[in-house]
């Protein structure tokens, strides 16, 4: 029963291959052991091995889980929006402020407890 169960989990639920010149692109939804389901994409190249004579595959992949599909979702139309207008979306460039602001807000409130240590201290030593 458990192997059955297992294998169920394991199992694909839906599979989509897209050619593309030399490359194949297969986008499969799995289910964890939880019940959740995520999205595996695989990058698949016909290459040659000259030491063997031999073709192989080989294959790049990217595991994607529900908690970033919208994240995920967003980067993609923004680069399909770059490449078609060759100009920055708008929510590109709100996400790039947001990152520098979050960033200048790290480094100022990024105190070295130190630092102030060693301040107070010479502070001390000057006005005995």
């Amino acid at each position: 029963m458990e192997e059955k169960e297992q294998n169920m989990n394991n199992e694909e639920r839906f599979a989509k291959a897209v050619r593309a010149g030399k490359r194949t692109y297969f986008f499969d939804v799995k289910t964890t052991r939880s019940g959740e389901n995520f999205l595996t994409l695989t990058e698949s190249k016909k290459r040659f091995d000259q030491k063997t004579g031999k073709f192989y595959y080989e294959k790049h992949k990217i595991f994607l889980y529900r908690e970033d599909f919208e994240k995920f979702d967003n980067a993609l139309k923004q680069a399909f929006e770059y490449i078609e207008t060759g100009e920055f979306p708008q929510a590109y460039i709100e996400d790039k402020e947001e990152t520098e602001k979050r960033k200048r807000e790290r480094e100022f409130t990024n105190v070295n407890f130190e630092d102030l240590d060693s301040e107070s201290s010479g502070s001390d030593e000057s006005t005995t």
